[in-house]
């Protein structure tokens, strides 16, 4: 018997860049989750190479992604009244969203810009499998409730901003992982106590290890962050405010978790710029 297409595909990508973009266009929520656990398979057990070269400053309009959930501008999203059981998955369903576009966002990194060391592909295979996990962890719950991934509408917010930072990797450190993936620091508390006002124990499980593995992926993001600062001779702190307001990032949301974003390398000055909000 022949072994599965996937398999015979991973035998015979045998550098990481070329895996991750592999892994990255798969359209079945299934097989890329478990396209990016084999990438981190492969990684540790050292089968794949890293090729020194240039960035990809290409970007990927369509990554693989299933014909569902349909995507709408944010206005038009389905109601998260987590009064109702309708309401209750969409809640859901919008953060299985999150992470299935994490997945992408963490590849696209691996598979873009070649130009960064060894260790910046290790870490960000890391986040995709573990952002697999937690598509996984979110999906069954959404199975408990009756639902799937893409029963609901949802935007396309986080990979709009993948496209524009495309062609560097200074601006997508920035404004992906220290905007946009470091909102849900923010939000999260907020979703538990919605959760554990109706009794859903089981999801604030899975949020709970969301919010810790997510804590990790922030810092991953602020560390390159500073890193790429660092190597162009620039102030961090101040280059991610330039980058904001340069990209109309959004800002956070009060209330800010600032226990978590000071774990994942913000500094006590930054949180109390962002805090005063944009001016």
């Amino acid at each position: 018997m022949r072994p599965p297409a996937a398999a015979r595909m991973r035998r015979m990508i045998r550098n990481v860049h070329d895996a991750a973009l592999a892994a990255l266009m798969i359209d079945d929520p299934v097989a890329k989750c478990a396209a990016a656990a084999a990438l981190r398979h492969d990684w540790i057990a050292r089968t794949l190479d890293v090729l020194e070269g240039g960035d990809d400053a290409r970007a990927i309009a369509e990554p693989g992604r299933p014909s569902r959930p349909q995507l709408v501008a944010p206005q038009a999203l389905s109601s998260r009244h987590i009064g109702s059981r309708e309401g209750h998955a969409a809640l859901l369903h919008a953060i299985a969203h999150i992470e299935f576009n994490a997945i992408n966002l963490a590849l696209d990194c691996v598979h873009r810009f070649r130009s960064m060391p060894a260790a910046f592909h290790r870490d960000w295979i890391h986040v995709a499998a573990e952002e697999a996990s937690h598509f996984e962890l979110v999906q069954a719950r959404l199975h408990a409730l009756g639902h799937g991934y893409g029963d609901f509408s949802a935007h396309n917010g986080l990979w709009d901003m993948a496209c524009r930072t495309a062609d560097d990797v200074l601006s997508r450190m920035a404004l992906v992982p220290r905007v946009l993936e470091a909102r849900g620091l923010d939000a999260t508390p907020m979703i538990v106590a919605k959760l554990r006002r109706i009794g859903d124990d089981e999801s604030v499980a899975v949020l709970d290890v969301i919010l810790r593995d997510e804590v990790g992926h922030v810092a991953i993001g602020d560390y390159w962050f500073r890193d790429c600062c660092a190597r162009r001779g620039l102030d961090a702190e101040a280059v991610y405010l330039e980058l904001m307001e340069r990209f109309n990032a959004p800002w956070p949301q009060a209330p800010l978790h600032r226990e978590a974003r000071l774990a994942a390398g913000f500094s006590a000055a930054e949180l109390d710029r962002l805090a005063r909000g944009r001016r």
